[in-house]
C-alpha cells in the first residue's frame, strides 16, 4: 500500500512539473487490459479450451476423491473383521492415494501447475502486442503517461475520454491483418494446446515436480517393503499355525487310535470272559447232569 501511495505521489509530482513546463499540460491516457483480453478473438478461443481442460481435470480429481472416500467407508465397515496388520495396510494404501491426489492437484492447479503456466503462456503474446501498440500510440500521439486500469495502480477516478483501450484494440487488429498475425496467433494457439508435453519446461517447476515424485516414490517403496515384510510375517505365522494344526491333528489321531485300540482290547477281554463264563457254566451243567445220572443209576441197582 505504501508503495502505491509513493508511486501516485511521484506521478502527481511529475505531472505538476510537466504542467509547469508545458502550457497545454501533460497528456495522460489509460487502458483496461482485462477489457482488451476479453475482446481479442485468439485469447477468447484459447481461454475456452483452457477452461474445458480445467473442468476435465476437476472431474478426474473428483473421481479420485470418490475412490478414496469409498475405500475409507469400506475400511470403517470392515475394520472389526480385519487383523491389525490388514488395517494398517489399508490405511497406508489410502494415505498413498491421498498423497498422489494432492500431487496431481498441485501439478494442475498449484501456483506452478499446468493451469497457471498455460494461462501465462496464453496471455504473454497478447500482452506483448498490447505493449507494442501502446508504445506506438504514445509515440505517434505524444502521450506523457499511459496506465493500466486493471493493474495494481490505484486509480481513484478515471474519465472515459482518457481510455484508449479501443484504440489499442484497433491497432492490434490492424497489425494482425497487415502482417498476417492471425495465422501466427492460430499457430501459437495450436502449438500450445495446453498439453503438458508441449509446454516449455520450467526449471523451478520441474525441480518441484521431481522432488514431489521422488517423495512419493520413496514413500511407495517404503510402503512396498513394509507390505512385503508384513506379508512375509503373515506367511510365517500361517505356516506356524498350519504346522501346529497338523501336530494337533496328528496327536488327536494317535490318541483316537489308542482309544479305539483300548476299547477293542477291552471288548475282546470282555468277550473272552463271557465265553469263559459260558464254558464254565456249560461244564457245571454237564457235571450236574452227570452227577444226577450217576445217582439215578445207583438207585436202580439197589432196588434189584
Amino acid at each position: 500500500m505504501k508503495t502505491k501511495v509513493l508511486f501516485l505521489l511521484t506521478v502527481l509530482l511529475t505531472l505538476s512539473t510537466v504542467n509547469a513546463q508545458r502550457v497545454t499540460g501533460a497528456k495522460v491516457g489509460y487502458i483496461d487490459m482485462e477489457y482488451i483480453l476479453e475482446n481479442v478473438t485468439a485469447y477468447k478461443e484459447a481461454n475456452t479450451q483452457l477452461e474445458a481442460k480445467a473442468q476435465r481435470w476437476k472431474g478426474e480429481i473428483q473421481k479420485k476423491q470418490n475412490t478414496i472416500d469409498q475405500m475409507k467407508k469400506n475400511l470403517s465397515a470392515e475394520r472389526v473383521l480385519l487383523t491389525k496388520e490388514l488395517v494398517d495396510e489399508r490405511v497406508e494404501e489410502v494415505e498413498i492415494l491421498e498423497q498422489e491426489l494432492q500431487t496431481y492437484q498441485q501439478d494442475r492447479f498449484g501456483p506452478y501447475g499446468s493451469l497457471m503456466v498455460q494461462r501465462q503462456n496464453m496471455v504473454k503474446p497478447i500482452q506483448d502486442q498490447v505493449l507494442n501498440a501502446v508504445q506506438d500510440i504514445a509515440k505517434k500521439r505524444r502521450y506523457d503517461f499511459i496506465f493500466d486500469k486493471s493493474a495494481d495502480v490505484v486509480m481513484l477516478f478515471s474519465s472515459k475520454k482518457f481510455d484508449i483501450s479501443d484504440l489499442v484494440l484497433r491497432t492490434i487488429n490492424r497489425d494482425v491483418k497487415r502482417e498476417g498475425r492471425a495465422a501466427q496467433l492460430k499457430e501459437a494457439s495450436e502449438k500450445s494446446k495446453f498439453d503438458d508435453e508441449d509446454k516449455e519446461p520450467n526449471p523451478e517447476i520441474e525441480a518441484r515436480k521431481k522432488e514431489r515424485e521422488e517423495a512419493v516414490a520413496e514413500k511407495e517403496e517404503a510402503a512396498a517393503a513394509k507390505k512385503e515384510e508384513r506379508q512375509k510375517l503373515l506367511d510365517e505365522r500361517k505356516k506356524t499355525r498350519e504346522e501346529e494344526r497338523e501336530a494337533k491333528k496328528k496327536a488327536y489321531e494317535e490318541k483316537r487310535q489308542k482309544l479305539i485300540e483300548a476299547r477293542e482290547a477291552k471288548k475282546k477281554e470282555a468277550e473272552e470272559k463271557r465265553k469263559k463264563r459260558e464254558e464254565d457254566k456249560k461244564k457245571k451243567e454237564e457235571a450236574r447232569k452227570k452227577e444226577q445220572e450217576e445217582k439215578s443209576s445207583g438207585g436202580a441197582g439197589n432196588g434189584k
